[in-house]
């Protein structure tokens, strides 16, 4: 791999390296329906890294690492995906009824050194590290950064086997089901982190259409002693939920830091 290759100039790769909230880019991804029913039905999701909830201005989010869970907890792949210049696609095919949470899963090491006077960055898998990274080099920090960027999508009656958290990083686990969100009404959500209760967690939720607002509108929470927290939904629409951490329990060798990363799209239906 060439030196270049290992410079990180776009921030769709940034994204995938650092917590979701560090910047005014928002990473989504949006299915073309939430709550679905037919026969063998289908649905497309679009996914992108945008200054606008949820319009296709800036940068595409990469599909190297989707992960899709089926009603019965089994794996689905992504069919026809595809990466332009402002956003990313793919399809799935909803076989089972159920819930399926559909998810874009990144799990690197990062570092940064001083070369040249000039500030290098780099990311992939701790396997490569060693192999791509200097080991001589000046000023050198090297952590860790685990995120996901989901979405949930019900075909026929919600159910519950996707929705189980893996253990790993910060997750959401909702105590209400996200394809059972309407305006007016309350829903409670958890956060972990692995696996256990994160609490004094800083919880962002925007509801889309910002650009053609004057200001974000965002509601802003923060998790209770066992991870929860309660948002009440001011309308219908796509909302875009947003938490981010960062602590010492690495397993990438030589890294000091572990940035997480959480977002989710969720939509909100009138009653």
């Amino acid at each position: 791999m060439k030196r270049s290759s290992l410079l990180v100039p776009m921030l769709a790769v940034a994204v995938a390296a650092l917590p979701l909230s560090a910047f005014a880019h928002k990473a989504w991804l949006m299915p073309s329906q939430t709550v679905i029913a037919g026969q063998d039905p289908w649905i497309t999701v679009d996914a992108a890294v945008s200054n606008d909830l949820f319009y296709f201005n800036h940068v595409p989010l990469r599909l190297d690492s989707i992960v899709i869970s089926a009603p019965d907890g089994s794996r689905v792949q992504a069919q026809n995906p595809a990466t332009g210049k402002y956003r990313s696609v793919f399809d799935v095919q909803l076989t089972q009824a159920g819930t399926y949470k559909i998810g874009v899963v990144n799990d690197y090491a990062i570092a940064s050194w001083d070369e040249n006077g000039q500030r290098k960055r780099w990311r992939g898998t701790p396997q490569a590290l060693a192999a791509e990274v200097p080991k001589d080099a000046k000023q050198l920090e090297i952590g860790q950064s685990l995120s996901r960027v989901e979405t949930f999508v019900t075909n026929g009656s919600p159910s519950e086997t996707a929705l189980k958290p893996s253990g790993d990083g910060l997750e959401l686990v909702p105590v209400t089901h996200p394809n059972d969100l309407f305006a007016g009404e309350e829903a409670k959500f958890r956060f972990q982190i692995d696996g256990k209760p994160a609490a004094g967690l800083e919880v962002e939720v925007i509801r889309g259409g910002t650009r053609y607002r004057n200001a974000q509108d965002e509601i802003k929470l923060v998790t209770d002693g066992n991870g929860e927290f309660t948002v009440k939904w001011p309308e219908p629409g796509m909302y875009w939920l947003n938490a981010s951490s960062e602590d010492a329990k690495v397993t990438v060798p030589q890294a000091k830091q572990r940035r997480l990363g959480y977002v989710a799209t969720l939509e909100v239906l009138p009653q």
